[in-house]
């Protein structure tokens, strides 16, 4: 998996480049989900359930990614879902709690921006868990991840990683943009000033989470063609594993 400081953030594609490979991805992504939703070439038979999480810095191009991942599918055929701050009632219950309704069946896929990784980033940086409860979330996350993967869910866990120089520039340019200031808030311009606790608290997430069954998938953000790429090929060579060790055939 490696370490953020050891990511190559020069990596980069060219338009013709990225336009090239994410269409030939897209292609290749929307004929896998058909097959794994019973819908072509399997005899009816449900592919597994893929849920596929992002986590990264604030302006590193998740929304941008997930646009592309989703784009050649059908809208019944996957589920975005977006998790905010949790509410009042949400707060009453476990905090694994309000993820469950949003994970996908069998054949279903499921795309998560931002997930339960809140409880050991934003609350413990906040302070709006106890240590005791984010210290504790470690295990719970590894155990909720092992039983997901167990019945056979496929999780692909990103991290977008761009360094602190790109993301200011990012912010500026969505300051300057009036049909994107809605995308830079007070609380992202806060953050930024405790990026050294955020590295920190990112690191040892990426450390105590990181499984065999369940593995961070580190993406290099500064340019975005190049993670917008990255995250669809990674998609559907994690799709085309899941389906190998359901005993579905994969098409060449």
């Amino acid at each position: 998996m490696g370490r953020l400081d050891e990511l190559d953030l020069s990596l980069k594609l060219t338009s013709k480049q990225e336009t090239a490979r994410l269409e030939a991805a897209q292609q290749r992504l929307l004929e896998l989900r058909l097959i794994c939703g019973g819908l072509i070439g399997s005899g009816g038979r449900f592919g597994p359930p893929i849920c596929v999480v992002f986590e990264g810095w604030d302006a590193s191009g998740k929304g941008g990614c997930i646009k592309r991942l989703v784009a050649p599918l059908d809208p019944r055929h996957v589920r975005v879902a977006e998790f905010a701050a949790p509410t009042f009632d949400e707060k009453r219950h476990h905090f694994l709690w309000r993820f469950w309704p949003k994970l996908p069946g069998w054949g279903g896929m499921a795309v998560f921006d931002r997930s339960w990784y809140g409880r050991v980033l934003v609350e413990r940086v906040e302070k709006l868990a106890t240590a005791e409860q984010w210290k504790r979330a470690y295990q719970e996350i590894v155990d909720f991840e092992t039983s997901l993967a167990a019945e056979g869910m496929v999780l692909v866990k990103f991290w977008l990683h761009l360094s602190e120089a790109e993301q200011l520039e990012r912010f500026k340019s969505r300051q300057s943009d009036p049909l994107r200031t809605w995308k830079l808030t007070d609380e992202d311009w806060r953050n930024r000033k405790k990026r050294a606790a955020y590295t920190k608290a990112v690191e040892e997430m990426l450390e105590k989470t990181s499984t065999e069954v369940s593995p961070w998938r580190l993406v290099e953000a500064e340019n975005k063609r190049w993670a917008r790429v990255k995250v669809i090929e990674t998609v559907i060579a994690a799709i085309e594993a899941g389906m190998r060790g359901s005993d579905l055939e994969v098409p060449h």
